[in-house]
């Protein structure tokens, strides 16, 4: 194994671990970063039991007929709303928009979404090098569509097949934020969205892009595919995805969107992004003449695994936690935890064994977005130092030489074991049944999250960003009593539901944000800065200016309401920008020392202007400006 360090890439170039600095998701039963690490950390799943042949929810649907024998098919892990998309916030008309399949509008919002939890305007994005990559291999709505799209209609032909296609699912994201990285469809099946990962990252050391959305989608839309699916003995007739138990029957169908971004950590480190953990190595093969198709290959899942540690510069045992591909079947279990425990297990302290856990557990099988999914857990999980409870695991498999292998299931909810003077590190693992593996090695970074703290809002940058030299100011640092929460919407009602959103986000954090929390408190401040530089600004607008949390709550409830929402005409296309003058010879003696005193920015411009007179003139502005005593001349 290579030294700890940055690890060599093919050709002997160093290979820069990869930030993750945003991320967004829609997993079922849970919207949203906040609600799945909710999820995980109660060890609740996501999985509904539903009758074939009701009219009523997902399995009603997908199973119009009541006569569907497989018991696996009453089961399933679904997002909520899938039939809902704000098409005009994307400029796609409602005809597109109907032909537009699933998979490819949660693509884009969850996509915008990850950029802004990473503090990232995704307007300011236009024409630059970001990447898209993502897996999708689900192709279900295109054959609902051509059953009823009127094929003589040459704009509903052309949506048709746009709307459906792997290719444009990834394309259309770099098409509406202006994108002009690589833009990638990934379709290796379970692996998809590790794949995508992978190549995102590898983009990303090459210099082939400087950002990456990377992840996966899967959306299940029809009950053919299920079906077939229960009949080939790969689901669970139980609806538990019963990884590693002796139990192990198959998975639980599952569907969502997870997306990362992505950035070499040297420029997010000097950006000041907000970094979630740190991807360190990963690696691609390909199981090869394995002994059937679809069956898993032991040597090669040890080979990817021992690639991914090698690129990382990692020994096995300064790995804490394995998150598995762990699809629950009699076959896949046994052979992927020989394989990790073997390569794991080298070297690892037998009181400090390797803890084995499975996302599938929670939410199902989500195929293409699966390895989003389990790294995505892993960042939460990394940040607030606990591993969650892997569900449904009871009596071990007894075809895994568990005596042989130091490794450990998390049946319960733990800490993250402490190793001093590193942070928590993971290896996450994606399998494909065509045969491609994927792994990925990422460790933590920076402080954990406290207990009660995580607000899922992007923080906006750990290090401020100004405009003038980051050296701090030479007068006292005054306290700013006011800040200013800019709120923006394309419509009057957007407007009023993200003031609703900004409430309910207070009230559902009162830790963070208690009644007698002032604007200078950094929760506060850090929200009202990335509403200000991480988000976009849309035409129908409104500004909140807060001394604290009470009053911050009574003006959003206002505007929510409706009393402070702009009226009159829609808004038109920006009038040209006119420069207006004052009268000259205008300047007092203490202009700008409340401005000094109160505005860091401004403090620190004036100080860098004091610094070149001291230094070019060998007098001080700030005494003339100031009127102090020993000035070097009037202010005139």
């Amino acid at each position: 194994m290579a030294a700890e360090g940055n690890a060599q890439v093919p050709g002997g170039q160093p290979a820069e671990p990869i930030a993750v600095v945003g991320m967004a998701c829609r997993f079922p039963s849970a919207t949203g970063l906040p609600a799945f690490w909710r999820q995980l950390e109660a060890g609740e799943s996501a999985v509904i039991e539903g009758v074939p042949g009701s009219g009523v929810g997902r399995v009603g649907y997908l199973f119009p007929d009541p006569a569907v024998q497989a018991e696996a098919c009453r089961f399933g892990a679904y997002i909520d709303n899938i039939d809902q998309f704000d098409a005009g916030f994307f400029r796609i008309s409602p005809v597109e928009a109907q032909l537009l399949d699933p998979q490819q509008r949660l693509m884009l919002e969850t996509s915008w979404r990850a950029l802004e939890d990473a503090g990232i305007d995704p307007d300011t994005l236009k024409g630059s090098r970001t990447g898209v990559y993502a897996g999708i291999s689900n192709n279900e709505y295109r054959g609902l569509i051509l059953g009823v799209s009127d094929t003589a209609d040459p704009a509903a032909s052309l949506y048709t097949v746009t709307g459906t296609s792997f290719n444009t699912a990834i394309g259309r994201v770099a098409f509406a934020l202006g994108l002009q990285g690589p833009a990638i469809a990934v379709d290796t099946a379970c692996s998809s969205s590790l794949v995508a990962v992978h190549q995102a990252v590898t983009g990303l050391q090459r210099g082939e892009a400087d950002l990456a959305l990377a992840g996966g989608v899967h959306a299940i839309l029809s009950g053919r595919l299920l079906e077939l699916r229960a009949n080939a003995g790969m689901l669970a007739p139980d609806g538990r995805c019963k990884t590693f138990d002796a139990a192990a029957n198959g998975y639980v169908r599952g569907e969502g969107c997870g997306i990362l971004v992505l950035k070499r950590l040297s420029e997010a480190e000097a950006d000041g992004d907000r970094i979630w953990g740190v991807i360190r190595g990963s690696a691609l093969n390909q199981d090869g003449a394995s002994p059937g198709l679809t069956v898993p290959s032991e040597p090669a899942q040890e080979q990817v695994i021992e690639a991914a540690l090698l690129r990382a510069g990692l020994e096995p045992w300064e790995v804490d936690y394995v998150e598995a591909h762990g699809t629950g079947t009699p076959v896949g279990d046994p052979i992927e935890m020989q394989a990790t425990g073997t390569v794991y297990s080298r070297g690892r302290d037998a009181d400090h064994p390797l803890l084995v856990g499975s996302v599938k557990t929670n939410i199902g099988h989500l195929e293409s977005a699966a390895g989003a999914a389990s790294l995505i857990k892993v960042m939460l999980a990394m940040k607030h130092r606990v591993i969650p409870k892997h569900l449904n695991f009871s009596t071990p498999n007894p075809e895994i030489e568990w005596e042989r292998l130091t490794v450990r299931v998390s049946s319960e909810t733990m800490e993250w074991p402490i190793v001093p003077d590193r942070p928590p590190r993971a290896g996450i693992s994606g399998f494909g049944w065509s045969g491609t593996n994927a792994h990925v090695i990422v460790e933590g970074y920076g402080e954990p999250i406290a207990a009660g703290s995580e607000n899922g809002l992007p923080a906006g940058p750990s290090v401020s960003i100004t405009v003038a030299l980051p050296e701090p100011a030479e007068e006292a640092s005054g306290v700013r009593g006011t800040r200013l929460l800019p709120l923006s919407g394309k419509s009057r009602q957007a407007l009023r539901e993200q003031a609703e959103r900004y409430i309910a986000w207070l009230d559902e954090h009162p830790q963070q944000f208690p009644p007698d929390s002032t604007a200078s408190d950094a929760a506060l401040s850090d929200m009202a800065w990335t509403a200000s530089v991480g988000r976009s600004h849309f035409p129908h607008r409104a500004g909140v200016v807060f001394r604290d949390a009470s009053s911050l709550r009574e003006r959003l409830r206002e505007i929510a309401e409706g009393d402070e929402t702009p009226d009159g005409p829609e808004p038109r296309t920006p009038s040209k920008v006119a420069f207006v003058y004052t009268g000259q010879g205008s300047q007092w003696v203490g202009m700008g020392a409340a401005l000094y005193e109160s505005e860091p920015v401004f403090r620190a411009v004036l100080d860098r202007c004091e610094r070149w007179m001291q230094e070019h003139r060998g007098a001080s502005l700030l005494d003339v400006l100031f009127g102090r005593p020993g000035a070097a001349g009037d202010l005139d």
